[in-house]
């Protein structure tokens, strides 16, 4: 579809109302964008842990005013990306090395328990759509942004504690999403190859489509404290770094490109943020 049928298809939108053949396309907003660029930033390490979100700066580097700079921050930080401190205002959220450790004992326990439960309860046609995902995320990994493939791990992960039909467990899981999608951004700092990251899960996915219960839980140890371990580097390699703490301002380095450049003229055949694309979302049981 060129981008001229496209503006043409976004026009008749209110006639098409009506019509329930159609749903309406949805045209990511200014918010979202700025949104993106700073977890981008901060997922690849340009905006440490610690470091003040400067918002003179950055709205200058993305070319945009204050307002949507702040709103982004406000969302990320209901996400627990970053927090709010009063006459200090914005920084990325930090964690310590006991921090760490104590998010994955809980994450592990948890996790093991949903898998060696999906083994028990999960279908036929729900293990089929887990290995579906797992394919997915491997085939889609070299081409992913950081972003797309932290959410396609974690998408992998809440995707098992659905099957475990569990709903408590499923709720503390959800509670604790918003640290682990940090820790998994750390991850992907120290990993080299997407592709071997997304063939980590293969173990865990395939002890679970063999319903057996042992494996899958020795596969996730595996998994885990290796992901913990990459996580706890990632943060001693963060507080070692010359700038750690320091709070200085992003340099020009930081963004890497106007968000109302990115909004007016989107790179033919770029990825969309998981924020605003239809990918396919984890399986549901």
């Amino acid at each position: 579809m060129t981008s001229e049928t496209l503006r043409k298809n976004i026009a008749l939108q209110g006639e098409e109302r009506d019509n329930p053949g159609f749903s309406s396309i949805r045209v990511p907003d200014l918010v979202e964008l700025v949104e993106r660029q700073l977890l981008q930033a901060i997922f690849e390490g340009r905006l440490p842990p610690g470091s003040r979100i400067v918002e003179a700066e950055l709205s200058r580097q993305m070319g945009v005013s204050r307002a949507p700079l702040r709103e982004a921050a406000r969302r990320l930080e209901s996400q627990g990306v970053i927090v709010s401190t009063p006459r200090k205002g914005f920084t990325v959220r930090t964690f310590s090395p006991k921090e760490i450790q104590d998010l994955f004992q809980v994450r592990l326990g948890l996790e093991v328990m949903a898998a060696r439960l999906a083994c028990e309860v999960a279908t036929d046609a729900q293990l089929a759509s887990l290995k579906a995902y797992a394919d997915d995320m491997l085939e889609r990994a070299p081409t992913l942004s950081n972003i797309e493939r932290v959410t396609m791990d974690l998408g992998m992960h809440t995707a098992i504690s659905r099957l475990s039909g569990n709903e408590y467990l499923q709720r503390i899981f959800a509670n604790m999403q918003a640290e682990i999608r940090i820790c998994q951004g750390f991850i992907e700092r120290q990993y080299r190859d997407p592709v071997f990251i997304a063939q980590s899960h293969f173990p865990v996915v395939d002890a679970i489509l063999q319903r057996d219960a042992d494996a899958a839980e020795k596969a996730l140890r595996v998994h885990l404290v290796d992901a913990q371990n990459k996580a706890h580097a990632q943060v001693l390699h963060d507080d070692q770094a010359p700038d750690a703490g320091t709070g200085a301002a992003p340099t020009s380095a930081t963004i890497s490109a106007p968000v109302s450049a990115t909004k007016a003229k989107p790179k033919a055949g770029a990825t969309a943020s998981p924020v605003s694309s239809s990918r396919r979302k984890p399986p549901r049981p």
